[in-house]
């Protein structure tokens, strides 16, 4: 659909209801009663030839009778009359159509005729929808009340600067109600339902241009095209926007069966969590989860990084936030000796200078002690935010913690979050300061650990980006010759692919099965490796097509012989190319592997070999193609880094080759996305450092 300005759909100029009904409780009546009641200044016209007016409104017998200019029309319609309705609406220059109606292809089969009705009303008319089978849009701050349901009965006077898109009317508006008894309030919050047209991901770009926008929530149950997901990620933050986003649907049933390990280790949601991880996405999958989040980035201040000091009443609150804050990726560093002793002229005795700094309950007797002790770590160099128990301290009290808190907060840019336990009844007045001091409180210590760790990822994700451009091609586009090949490459055709691209494979040969009986001598030094090739045959030690440490050619021979008997009695009919003599290749083993994603692309896994692969899942995840440092990162992100960076007195492992191997097989993925589906690159040997990697075996599956 041609490009359309969305600021018809968010602050229009008037609003037709097409469908509207005299009874306010029905679908077409609640949307008049809402836009008439509470706030709205534009235009309201219902649209039903049946009445003359409606709740004192004039009634209009059809869209083309509707004064202009409008810009929005709520469809209220049967599912049957939609498509003609969005066709009137294209006639009378409405911009946007919001389709409650349902009976789509949501239904099934039934639905799909409707369905087709509607798509090309909406590519016919031009105009831009949302829906259907949606609940609707609300914008509080300017009374749009478009939609149905509880939300829309009362006004929502509690608007802030998060704004939401929902692929879940029920569920999203029922986030939205209890995130604002919370204390969050949302500026827009846009049901998206079937799709038809606009979708979750094009309003997400548009609500991360809002100037009134600090924060965009979304519920996801999936979209179409992951990369407009990665690249929404990289805008948020850009724009200093952080997108909190709650997946779901999450669940191993989706996950596609295929020839290769690579696709099995490629499910849905695992390349959502590396879109997500790649941008300025944080997951929730709580409400509170969003409040506490929603509360950390509403003081518009990050960190300089992930270290924290936290200052307490109750020694127990320390020690339960040093143990929540490590979990959550956050480090509570020493202070300084200059900082500590200024603490040694302000603390009790009794008192802990350690962080977790515990003031101890003697601050009742003198709480300006308390915010001593805070404005001396706040000048900390190596604190980079600050999480303040204030425990239950109320009334008087609180509020002059909080006059204090403020103008301490006043002196720095760092992150101040505090945790009260005080009934906020009995600390209204204290969270009121704070609150206007862009300092966030929390019912729980652990839930203001989990807002600074939102803060501490989310800016350590926008100095990555700052860092600079990607590092240039390791190498051109290959032409393969790939034109005419089908189904799955044998592994000496697969290896080829690989060298074409700067990929180290072990020495080998591909003979006859029929040469092997007359050799008279190894191509190789043994020990050596024998393998049957055939593209029948992707899991060879399944068939039993494969013998390792080969010691002599009489056994060589013999394995050939037994080797091809075992292939054809698991697989009568496999056609076998040859014998492949190969090296011994020896190392750490890993799998590293492509595969295409219907919506996300070229995909890159990688992760240890043997039971790590498929049984502990300890894999990482990419986008192809990337740079070498993209694939270190990628590497060290799995949980047994720690075998390729040494351990125990071991040495370190080739790191920099294996991440130059991981960016040249992106590259190959992506050149060849449209011919390739899958490539699966398993053993690869990582050798000690210097001394680089090695593929021992490797898959190309055709498109």
């Amino acid at each position: 659909m041609g490009s359309v300005d969305f600021s018809r759909l968010f602050e229009p100029r008037a609003i037709a209801i097409v469908g509207a009904s005299a009874e306010p409780n029905r679908i077409g009546g609640q949307p008049v009663r809402a836009l008439k009641e509470f706030g709205y200044q534009g235009g309201v016209y219902p649209v039903n030839p049946k009445h003359a007016e409606i709740m004192g409104l004039a009634c209009f017998a059809d869209v083309a009778q509707v004064p202009r200019p409008c810009d929005v029309a709520l469809i209220c319609v049967p599912a049957s009359a939609a498509p003609a309705a969005i066709r009137q609406c294209g006639s009378a220059g409405i911009a946007f159509a919001i389709v409650l109606s349902a009976g789509f292809r949501e239904i099934g089969e039934k639905g799909m005729a409707l369905q087709a009705e509607l798509d090309a009303a909406i590519r016919d008319s031009g105009v831009r929808v949302i829906g259907p089978n949606c609940q609707g849009m609300m914008a509080p701050k300017n009374g749009l009340y478009c939609g149905f349901g509880a939300p829309f009965t009362y006004r929502h006077d509690r608007v802030g600067r998060v704004a939401m898109v929902t692929q879940s009317g029920g569920f999203g508006f029922a986030v939205m109600g209890l995130s604002e008894a919370d204390g969050i309030g949302f500026n827009r919050v846009v049901s998206t339902g079937n799709e038809a047209d606009v979708g979750a991901l094009e309003l997400i770009g548009e609500l991360l241009d809002a100037d009134d926008t600090d924060v965009v929530a979304a519920y996801l149950e999936g979209v179409r095209d992951g990369r407009r997901l990665i690249d929404l990620g990289r805008r948020a933050l850009e724009a200093n926007k952080p997108i909190l986003v709650w997946k779901v649907g999450n669940s191993d049933t989706g996950r596609r069966a295929a020839a290769s390990h690579t696709a099995n280790l490629s499910a849905g949601y695992e390349l959502y969590r590396a879109a997500f991880r790649e941008g300025g996405y944080l997951e929730v999958d709580d409400v509170a989860d969003l409040v506490d989040l929603g509360r950390a980035f509403g003081a518009r201040r990050l960190p300089a990084g992930n270290q924290v000091a936290v200052i307490s009443i109750s020694g127990g609150a320390g020690v339960l936030l040093a143990d929540r804050c490590e979990e959550l990726g956050l480090a509570l560093p020493p202070l300084s000796e200059h900082t500590l002793a200024g603490l040694r002229e302000v603390l009790p005795g009794f008192g802990s200078m350690l962080n977790p700094i515990d003031v101890t309950a003697q601050v009742f007797n003198d709480f300006g002690i308390f915010n001593n002790v805070v404005g001396l770590v706040a000048r900390d160099a190596a604190v980079h935010q600050l999480i303040v128990v204030t425990a239950s301290v109320e009334g008087a009290a609180a509020e002059r913690l909080a006059r204090e808190l403020a103008a301490i907060a006043a002196t720095t840019d760092k992150p101040i979050l505090v945790a009260s336990s005080a009934p906020p009844a009995r600390a209204e007045a204290a969270r009121k300061l704070l609150d206007e001091a862009g300092i966030p409180t929390y019912p729980t210590p652990g839930r203001a650990a989990k807002g600074a760790a939102g803060l501490a990822e989310f800016a350590a994700r926008r100095r990555r980006l700052a860092r600079g451009a990607p590092q240039p091609r390791l190498t051109a586009r290959q032409d393969l010759l790939l034109n005419g090949a089908r189904g799955t490459l044998g592994e000496h055709r697969s290896k080829q692919l690989l060298t074409a691209y700067g990929i180290p494979v072990v020495r080998e040969v591909l003979i006859g099965v029929d040469e092997v009986g007359a050799l008279r001598q190894a191509p190789f030094p043994f020990p050596l490796v024998v393998k049957l090739d055939s593209p029948d045959l992707p899991h060879k030690t399944e068939a039993g097509a494969v013998r390792i440490d080969v010691r002599s050619l009489d056994e060589m021979k013999s394995a050939v012989r037994e080797m091809r008997q075992a292939a054809l009695a698991y697989r009568p009919g496999a056609r076998i190319d040859g014998v492949t003599i190969q090296e011994m290749a020896r190392g750490l083993e890993v799998i590293a592997g492509t595969m295409r994603d219907e919506f996300f692309g070229p995909t890159v896994v990688f992760g240890l070999g043997g039971v790590f692969t498929e049984v502990l899942r300890d894999v990482s995840h990419r986008f192809a193609p990337f740079d070498a440092a993209t694939a270190r990162e990628m590497i060290l992100e799995i949980r047994s880094a720690q075998l390729l960076r040494g351990y125990r007195g071991k040495p370190g492992l080739d790191i920099e080759a294996l991440a130059d191997a991981l960016s040249r097989l992106s590259l190959l993925a992506a050149d060849h996305a449209d011919v390739i589906a899958e490539i699966d690159v398993n053993p690869l040997f990582v050798r000690p450092a210097g001394e680089g990697v090695v593929a021992a075996d490797a898959l190309v599956v055709m498109r």
